[in-house]
């Protein structure tokens, strides 16, 4: 890393104790960054780099709730404003245990470039709590929810900071979110929330858009080499909304998805996921992939263990952050693999990134590869703004459109940068050099 970014690299890490996840995505994205400050020197000298890590505002917040059996509850809410240079602050909420600042930070760092990348008008950021939806009942998630927005909704707005789903928000949760702040402001403000139900301001293609979008970058990256989806062994981690419709795509462009995960195990089917079943099993039932195995007949289901070790030539991470780590990717590559595209947020750690990238694989990140989310979510604030609703087939076209960009613009950056084909390096400086250029316009903000 250059000697100048190491210093800034330095004093943000000091700055920010403890936040291991946020640490990790700071020092991914400097060490992309040399080349450009060797062009722009312009950008050191207008601290680009220390304001662009620094967020613009961080919320945090009690959560007060009673469950089903009258007890009080205290959860933590966060949302992290991290950037507005491009546009109102956008990205999803995260109801999950783990949840907390370093991992909201991280997650809003991402967005910043990774809405960049879009090029959509909006600006970065993030949120949600340490709240765990999985057993709860919807009276308790809904009070949840209700308690929730009652402190966030003053932070938000259609031209301020547009929150959406993420990890166990979807759109039952989303539902309950946008009923309290209509109740609360007595505004009609579609534009507020993205992810709504299609009756109520909601998208065509928007519950498909992260899924889809990361196989159509990924069959971008395939075809550079002659390649596609068709015939490919595929893996997919995870089995929740953007796993399965990644599943989905990939399987309608001649794959073959051998394999999919979730907290308790994973399942290997050699004739292909059947999506149906399991839209069925983890939409409608909210059930497990032991399930699956049970009523699909015929497939293996392992406890534990790691969907890494199942033999592919394409991997598609949709779990969580840091879920294949430098082991796996040894074993993957071993197995044959060509190409991997992120469809979570950073699942991929370091050590496996640098596995992948000296076996000269195809590497997606995510923040290139799983953009179609928050492209779609645009989309939807587009429709939302212009009182107007577009057909599936038209709104798919446009995440099409989008996704095909963003792999152009990865790809041409790391050309023009001299490292062909390193869509890391593509994807950091790109949604940078957009940033950036926007910040010295609108001068010391």
């Amino acid at each position: 890393m250059d000697a100048r970014l190491e210093a800034i690299r330095d004093t943000v890490l000091a700055r920010n104790p403890g936040e291991a996840e946020f640490h990790q995505a700071v020092v991914e994205v400097f060490e992309s960054l040399g080349p450009v400050h060797d062009r722009h020197p312009e950008f050191l000298e207008a601290a680009i780099l220390e304001r662009l890590c620094e967020p613009e505002r961080q919320i945090i917040f009690r959560v007060p709730w009673t469950d089903d059996a009258g007890r009080v509850q205290i959860n933590r809410g966060f949302r992290v404003e991290f950037n507005s240079a491009l546009g109102p602050y956008k990205g999803g909420l995260r109801f999950h245990p783990s949840v907390y600042l370093g991992i909201v930070k991280f997650l809003g760092f991402e967005q910043i470039f990774k809405n960049a990348l879009t090029g959509m008008p909006i600006g970065g950021g993030k949120g949600g709590s340490d709240f765990d939806p999985r057993g709860r009942s919807d009276a308790e998630v809904m009070r949840f929810c209700q308690s929730f927005m009652t402190e966030l909704y003053r932070h938000i707005g259609e031209y301020t900071d547009v929150p959406a789903g993420d990890i166990g928000v979807g759109g039952r949760e989303i539902g309950y979110l946008f009923g309290q702040y209509k109740r609360i402001t007595n505004r009609y403000e579609s534009g507020v929330l993205t992810g709504k139900g299609i009756s109520w301001g909601g998208s065509l293609v928007r519950p498909e858009a992260t899924g889809f979008g990361t196989v159509i970058f990924t069959q971008e990256m395939l075809k550079t080499r002659g390649s596609s989806f068709d015939g490919q062994r595929v893996v997919v981690s995870g089995s929740g909304n953007v796993a399965i419709n990644a599943i989905a795509k990939a399987q309608s462009l001649g794959a073959t998805v051998v394999a999919c995960s979730d907290s308790s195990g994973y399942v290997v089917d050699e004739a292909g996921i059947d999506v149906g079943l399991l839209r069925e099993v983890k939409e409608v039932e909210r059930g497990r992939l032991k399930d699956y195995a049970e009523r699909r007949g015929g497939v293996a289901y392992v406890e534990g263990g790691s969907v890494w070790d199942v033999d592919a030539t394409v991997a598609l991470p949709c779990a969580t952050q840091n879920e294949l780590d430098g082991d796996a990717a040894a074993r993957l590559v071993r197995g044959g693999l060509l190409a991997v595209g992120e469809g979570a947020n950073m699942p991929s750690t370091r050590d496996a990134v640098a596995v992948f990238q000296d076996a000269g694989l195809l590497f997606g990140p995510g923040k290139a590869a799983n953009a179609g989310g928050v492209a779609t979510s645009a989309l939807e604030m587009q429709q939302n703004a212009s009182r107007d609703s577009w057909s599936f087939e038209h709104t798919e076209e446009r995440l099409t459109e989008i996704m095909v960009g963003i792999h152009h613009r990865c790809a041409s950056t790391a050309d023009e940068y001299g490292q062909p084909g390193n869509y890391v390096l593509g994807a950091n400086i790109g949604g940078f050099v957009k940033v950036a250029d926007a910040m010295l316009a609108q001068g010391l903000i």
